[in-house]
């Protein structure tokens, strides 16, 4: 059942217009494991009249099989949803609930407290206006406090309300509630909260939830409910520059033409002057189309199509921007990284980066620094593991329109997917753009590409030979070369171990150090294609995101992936170099086939199975590859 009201019964129609607008707050509760948040939000949906009978009938029987407060309803139970979360009496994952009163429509996270879970809170975070941190008043402000206050400070939350619960077990102590909010003000000082407050509350009585409670005559603020009704959401990006993410071109006849999407900034009327980004195109607004009809005036939050004076490009993925405040347009960012996947995040490797309705390329560069968040220390670090949090440098492959997350949420943060998976493996919050983004511009040449190919008299490309050490690749690759050689083609042969001697020297055998060995290599693969070479490339490179960055490096029609494919056990029975033997004795960590993966190609251009093939047929057999692609004739 919804609030009482009595113009449910006398004016349904007044009451749902009424309803409809009225201000919506999203908030988050937060806070250590057992200080009562999810007994906070069940309080307040039950005060609010918003469990149903036939909920409230199967609250009473699993307050009696798996509740904590004995005969008493456990109101943790409406939110501790999953199986485990009510065995292990913990919330695990990020609990969404709607209620509403009165005076304000609610949406209300609650967030899990185990460190381990920290890419959940972020996610309940990332669109709350009010963070409720909730203090045990027997413990005081502990680790989890600080972690929670910093990321809340980190996503931008500017309105945090400090719920002091678990009150009736200290006998309701005035002295014990002013020392915890002494502490956290100490604290808080470090932090970007600007509007902090202090409540003392017992979820489980409910003192202070919804009534003020005779139990704390000292304490001469609102309630709970009192302080999320009436506080001042300030509405900075409705004030802001305009901000419009294209999701969709609407096009459903030859005569309509316009750009749908969710305004994120500002507002827009008939006849002011636009900016599309990243192209810079200019033109003005003609019609705001909604579903109901044309609209005066649109604003940030509203669903609308956009119809322009011009006949202008733009795509899904363009942002347009107010005319005389467009958003910045860069390529490399200084970014805050949430890294939210078990496997840990591998800079160099190339990522899918989302932001607002645009997906790009990105590789993200070694991390500046990760943040102690319990601490706040800035720690060095090569790598993010699951749950942590660094700044990091971002390069993508083009341009693209932001806005510093501190200026608006939703075109200065992202999210990282995986490029295999698909899985989301991250998030960021854009801080600048890097400097060099604007200042570092391609240089005109006299001689390309093309002038290079003619003179050689044939076309330059990519042999990238992959496989388990001790399968072949080396062998073959000589082979090839050779007769290649005799040819009369221009060849380069890039061989592992030959430039871990020198480019790759500083690099280990880590995956994150194997990423970056790759990386360079395919860097160099492209800049000898474009000199003219056939280049020749003989590296393990057991990742597939990887070999897949080289391919991209060059042209579609100038790359031939092979893959040397040889068992591990008849690679370990070669073993040329002795390396698995010492794998084998401990002696030799993270090598591949033994203790690190080796990720096979699915679609090689050329699979060789050197069990079965003699090297002098395998290179003949990527020479006919060679022939059949238009590299040599």
């Amino acid at each position: 059942m919804a609030h009482t009201s009595d113009l449910i019964a006398t004016d349904i129609d007044e009451y749902l217009t009424k309803h409809q607008y009225k201000s919506l707050l999203r908030f988050i509760t937060c806070g250590s494991v057992d200080d009562g948040k999810s007994t906070l939000i069940g309080r307040l949906l039950y005060e609010s009249h918003m469990v149903f009978e036939d909920h409230l009938a199967q609250l009473e029987a699993d307050s009696i099989k798996s509740g904590t407060q004995g005969a008493d309803l456990d109101f943790a139970l409406l939110l501790d949803g999953l199986t485990a979360e009510r065995e292990q009496g913990i919330t695990i994952d990020v609990a969404y609930r709607f209620f509403s009163t009165e005076r304000r429509k609610f949406i209300v996270a609650d967030t899990p407290g185990h460190e381990q879970y920290t890419r959940n809170m972020v996610t309940g975070a990332s669109t709350a206006d009010v963070a409720v941190l909730m203090v045990d008043a027997r413990k005081g402000i502990l680790t989890q406090t600080r972690r929670h206050s910093f990321l809340v400070s980190l996503l931008g939350i500017k309105h945090v309300v400090v719920a002091i619960n678990k009150m009736d077990l200290v006998d309701y102590s005035h002295e014990v509630f002013e020392s915890i909010a002494e502490d956290y003000r100490s604290f808080v000082g470090q932090l970007d909260i600007p509007n902090v407050s202090f409540i003392p509350v017992s979820a489980l009585k409910g003192d202070n939830i919804v009534e003020t409670s005779g139990n704390t005559p000292w304490h001469h603020g609102p309630t709970l409910m009192g302080y999320l009704e009436t506080v001042p959401v300030d509405d900075d990006v409705a004030e802001g520059p305009f901000r419009f993410p294209v999701q969709w071109v609407n096009r459903p006849d030859l005569d309509f033409r316009g750009f749908s999407g969710r305004i994120v900034g500002g507002a827009i009327r008939p006849g002011d002057p636009i900016r599309i980004l990243p192209s810079g195109t200019t033109s003005t607004v003609d019609r705001i189309v909604a579903f109901d009809g044309d609209l005066d005036e649109a604003i940030a939050g509203q669903s609308v199509t956009l119809t322009l004076t011009d006949e202008v490009d733009a795509s899904r993925g363009d942002l347009i921007c107010g005319g005389d405040s467009p958003a910045e347009v860069a390529d490399q960012y200084e970014a805050h990284v949430v890294w939210m996947h078990e496997d840990e995040m591998l800079p160099g490797r190339p990522y899918l980066m989302k932001i607002g309705t645009r997906t790009v390329n990105v590789t993200i560069a070694n991390p500046k620094y990760r943040v102690d968040v319990n601490t706040l220390d800035h720690l060095a670090a090569g790598t993010l593991a699951l749950n942590e949090i660094g700044v990091c440098n971002l390069s993508l492959d083009r341009p693209i329109p932001f806005d510093p997350y501190s200026d608006n949420r939703d075109t200065g943060s992202f999210i990282v997917i995986d490029k295999l998976t698909q899985n989301t493996v991250g998030a960021g919050l854009i801080h600048f753009a890097l400097r060099r983004s604007h200042n570092i511009h391609w240089q005109d040449v006299r001689v390309d590409k093309e002038a290079r190919t003619e003179q050689k008299h044939h076309r330059p490309g990519v042999v990238w030979l992959t496989g388990l050490s001790g399968s072949g690749k080396s062998t073959i690759a000589n082979i090839v070369e050779a007769k290649l050689h005799t040819m009369g083609v221009h060849t380069y042969l890039l061989d592992g171990d030959n430039v871990r001697h020198g480019l790759n020297r500083d690099l280990g055998f880590t995956d994150a150090d194997r990423v970056e060995n790759i990386r360079r290599i395919a860097e160099v693969s492209g800049l000898m294609v474009d000199a003219g070479l056939v280049v020749l490339v003989s590296f393990i490179s057991p990742f597939a995101a990887e070999r897949q960055l080289a391919r991209d490096r060059v042209d579609a029609d100038e790359f031939i992936e092979v893959h040397v494919d040889a068992p591990v056990a008849v690679a370990e029975e070669r073993d040329p170099k002795g390396l698995y033997a010492k794998a084998r004795r401990g002696e030799l960590s993270n090598f591949t086939g033994i203790d690190s993966p080796y990720e096979a190609p699915e679609s090689p251009d050329v699979r060789i199975d050197t069990a079965n093939v003699a090297a002098e047929d395998a290179a003949n057999m990527v020479i006919d590859a060679m022939r059949t692609r238009g590299i040599i004739s």
